[in-house]
Formats: structure tokens, sequence, C-alpha cells
């Protein structure tokens, strides 16, 4: 089980900085206007890089992952959850966010599917779920960049439990509850990531 957060111990390299701003570029492209909504990003990273962006804009941020900055936990718009995934999505009411991210997470967890589950349950009627996830194509370069490179955390890929294409993702996301005609599950990042918009 992991005790330490994306970031906390190590600066974001150079390769990390250009995942998160191409990931950000899809969640403000697919959740649309972001102001005045309820918004979770579990799996954040211990300095939550992404939804800080969008902190002054949201009505509230749920925030989780297994440690969290100081000044995130003590902000007045923020309730962080500190533990693993997915056992502290118990903590979170049903259908309490109107947009959920789960981005570069779900291929470090042991109980994906359930994780799914519990994000289909939280998220509210006519809300969001956007997922990034590496695919089988990205896995040659993730792989290339850590352990021939070093320009990418060792530790994170050694701790990858799956790689995900849409069709792998896709029928994973229907036995969570999501209908088929409620998703969109393609590639992007130069087809090296499988991105999911997923909704109720």
């Amino acid at each position: 089980m992991r005790t330490e957060s994306f970031g906390q111990a190590h600066k974001l390299t150079p390769v990390d900085t250009f995942g998160v701003w191409l990931s950000a570029v899809q969640v403000k492209r697919r959740a649309g206007e972001l102001a005045g909504k309820r918004v979770g990003d579990f799996g954040c990273g211990f300095n939550a890089t992404l939804s800080r962006t969008f902190l002054g804009e949201v009505a509230h941020l749920t925030l989780c992952d297994v440690a969290l900055a100081e000044d995130l936990r003590q902000h007045e718009k923020v309730t962080a959850l500190e533990g693993p995934l997915p056992a502290t999505l118990s903590l979170v009411a049903d259908a309490s966010l109107d947009v959920v991210l789960c981005l570069s997470v779900l291929e470090h967890l042991d109980e994906p599917e359930e994780t799914l589950a519990h994000f289909r349950r939280i998220v509210s009627p006519g809300g969001t779920v956007l997922l990034n996830v590496p695919s089988w194509r990205g896995k040659t370069f993730l792989e290339l960049s850590a352990f021939r490179l070093g320009l990418s955390p060792r530790a994170e890929m050694d701790d990858h439990k799956m790689y995900y294409d849409p069709k792998d993702l896709w029928p994973m996301l229907v036995r969570a509850g999501f209908k088929p005609s409620g998703l969109d599950v393609f590639t992007h990042k130069f087809g090296l990531n499988t991105f999911a918009v997923c909704r109720p």
C-alpha cells in the first residue's frame, strides 16, 4: 500500500509537468464551466497541482490522496480525505459531486472496479466523471522514461498494476453502472493515454 502521495517526496519532472498540462486541457474541454460546481479529485497528488488551478472558482473541492499538503487541508473550500482508494470513497455521500476527476490513478489500484462503482455512486445526476489512464502504448514510453532515461520517478512505474486501452476500460465502466450512451472513451496524449468521459 502506498504511503506517499505523488509529488510528496520529489518535485515534478518536466515529463510529469507536461503530462499534467495535457490532462488539464482535456479536463477543461470536457468538464465545461467549473464555476459554482462541487468537484472531487481522487488521487490528486500531494499538492493537487491540477485542482489548485480552479480552486478559486469552484463551490467546493473534495481532495483525496494518502497525504495532502497542509494548506489544502486547512482551506475553507476543501474537504481533505487522506487515505487509500477505494476505501476512502465510502466517506463521500451519494450524488454529492458535479465533477469527479481521477487522473493517472486507476493504474495504481488493486481494486479499480470498486473505485469506478464508487464514482458512479457519488456523481450527481447530470454530472461528469473524467478519467485518465496510461495505455498499453504508453507503457513503453513511460518505462523508457523511468527505467532507462531517468526522466520520471521509477517508483511510480513500479507501482503500476495495469494499462488501459479503450477496449479495456469501456467494459469496466459499464460494469460499474455507467450506460454505454453516457460514455466517450478515447486515446489522447499522442495515443499514450486513454481518457474517459462518463455521464450517469
